[in-house]
């Protein structure tokens, strides 16, 4: 393989593994750190990070598997910040009223991304009026219930209902999707691979 090509492929087929842990590491010091940056830097970093990410690993690749391997690599960054988000501490918790419930529908975006699910939206009564919403996989209440619900008080992280926060679905869903898109970064260089021992045998 040409030594351009050979960077490029390298490139491309180590790419998801670094973007993920340097957006983990963005997103752990902005949703954890002691002197986090603000809510608008804290996003534009992660976007800035993301896009740069995808933009690199689709011109290494190149072609329809670039696209795709693009696209598989955004699903699984964005999963692992939030995987930072449900890693993070919410050392506050607070006894709230449900006041209503709503609900939407998340449909699946395709192969290998994660499968469609119902979020629901809970809106709360909470001492001191924070926090005002919860928002979960399942319908943990009902209108006119109370729920314990764990908070950062720097509203950082989201809220979450106290004791069921767990990080390793996003992470199992994080890594299957970068796993694929590394598999694709590595076909690219694999005909090039195969054909270069007949190259050497081929005689002059």
């Amino acid at each position: 393989m040409p030594g351009t090509e050979a960077r490029e492929w390298r490139l491309a087929a180590g790419l998801p593994a670094v973007a993920a842990a340097v957006v983990y590491g963005w997103a752990h010091w902005c949703f954890a750190g002691p002197d986090s940056p603000p809510t608008a830097v804290a996003w534009a970093g992660a976007v800035l990070l993301l896009v740069a990410a995808c933009a690199g690993y689709v011109v290494a690749v190149g072609g329809s598997g670039g696209v795709f391997g693009g696209l598989l690599l955004a699903m699984g960054l964005l999963l692992t910040v939030a995987a930072a988000d449900q890693a993070a501490a919410r050392p506050e918790s607070a006894t709230c009223v449900v006041r209503g419930v709503d609900s939407s529908f998340q449909p699946s975006l395709g192969d290998g991304a994660p499968p469609a699910k119902t979020v629901y939206r809970l809106a709360l009564d909470c001492p001191g009026g924070y926090p005002d919403e919860l928002k979960d996989d399942q319908a943990v209440a009902e209108s006119g219930q109370e729920v314990r619900v764990a908070y950062d008080p720097r509203r950082r992280v989201s809220p979450a209902l106290a004791g069921t926060v767990s990080p390793w679905r996003a992470v199992v869903w994080a890594a299957l999707l970068l796993a694929l898109s590394t598999v694709i970064a590595g076909r690219r260089g694999a005909p090039e691979r195969e054909r270069q021992p007949q190259d050497r045998r081929r005689p002059r």
